[in-house]
């Protein structure tokens, strides 16, 4: 399919479309500047916010133009958030973890360790309650919130020495976000924050250890293969992550109702477009990676059950010091308990035999 004919891929999504392009005729024109925290050269993660001002400038005739900019351009990676929120930028494309130390619980925009899949996340967010939770939250900033593509189950990584133990991970210089940063030092690491781009000069610089970014592809494109021999899996502290487009609240709240209502289509075909384009780019960059001599290992059972433990035990003392985590805590891990008893009866059984099934001929 083309990408530019990807948001008629729903019937309701193209009715929406023909109703926004109608109403849009008599709408001002409006440009816009988008600041994206990710490297331009990966183009399916950057490329979500190129998409989404493609379908906005399409559903509007070009009446509402929005353009995009790298880290720098308009803001630093980790400088969108604020930018946003003080209005200097009408609009971000980034991760809530990126920012716990504005508030942890914008985690749950993202993701937390050991928390929902892509398919659990958009279930609680558009029908579970959690868009009606974290718009609360962003409201506290000025913001208004939109679910806005997803990586998936990410890898956990590359490193430069083996991890067979919990005693190779003291000292270990690894570059992670958010909760898992908290949960790797608690195991002996000591986690660095790093935006993309600066990854793999900081390891060939030997400034770090080991890095997490996201998959196979976007891996590649990193040029990770090329600093690090061992790729870990699975990243326990990103069971999938959420990417999100950031809007100043008075500048959105500003805007005519038909361009609120592209926004809305624009970021809904995104966050579909995004995680369908990484499932059809990791298997091949997957397969090619594997081929040409990188280990791949799993991380060791020890390590995965002191990571979960160490993981409930910061989810409940922040919930104790931090009302607004406390206030989505509960009901997120309640929602995850029920939809992880149903996907393990019927999706995780199928995929596991699939997974394990080796065809005869």
């Amino acid at each position: 399919m083309e990408r530019r004919s990807f948001i008629a891929g729903s019937a309701g999504l193209a009715a929406a479309a023909a109703s926004i392009t109608a109403a849009a005729q008599t709408a001002p024109t409006l440009n816009w500047r988008l600041g994206s925290s990710f490297p331009k050269a990966l183009d399916t993660i950057y490329g979500g916010a190129d998409e989404f001002a493609r379908i906005v400038s399409q559903l509007t005739e070009g009446r509402f133009k929005i353009t995009v900019g790298a880290p720098g351009e308009f803001a630093p990676a980790l400088g969108n958030f604020e930018a946003v929120q003080k209005g200097t930028l009408q609009m971000a494309h980034t991760a809530g973890y990126y920012f716990l130390n504005v508030n942890k619980a914008l985690a749950f925009d993202t993701t937390l360790p050991f928390g929902m899949t892509q398919r659990q996340h958009n279930a609680w967010v558009y029908q579970g309650g959690g868009m009606e939770l974290l718009r609360e939250l962003f409201a506290q900033y000025n913001m208004v919130n939109f679910p806005m593509g997803n990586t998936g189950a990410q890898m956990g990584g590359w490193y430069n020495k083996e991890i067979r133990s919990l005693e190779d991970v003291k000292g270990l210089r690894i570059r992670i976000p958010g909760f898992g940063g908290e949960i790797w030092k608690r195991l002996g690491a000591e986690p660095v924050g790093l935006p993309g781009g600066e990854i793999v000069k900081a390891i060939k610089d030997k400034k770090i250890d080991a890095a997490e970014w996201v998959g196979p592809y976007d891996d590649n494109k990193l040029g990770l293969p090329e600093v690090a021999r061992f790729y870990f899996y699975p990243a326990w502290w990103e069971p999938s992550a959420a990417l999100s487009l950031y809007v100043n609240r008075a500048a959105f709240d500003g805007l005519p109702q038909v361009y609120k209502e592209a926004v809305k289509v624009a970021t809904e075909s995104v966050n579909q477009w995004m995680m369908a384009a990484y499932d059809s780019r990791n298997p091949a960059a997957f397969k090619q990676m594997v081929g040409s001599g990188t280990r791949l290992q799993l991380f060791p059972n020890s390590l995965m059950i002191a990571a979960y433990r160490n993981a409930l035990q910061i989810y409940d003392a922040e919930s104790k010091a931090n009302p607004a985590f406390a206030k989505i805590y509960a009901p997120w891990r309640k929602y995850r308990a029920e939809i992880n008893e149903w996907h393990k009866t019927a999706e995780v059984a199928m995929s596991n035999f699939m997974g394990n099934w080796k065809a005869e001929g």
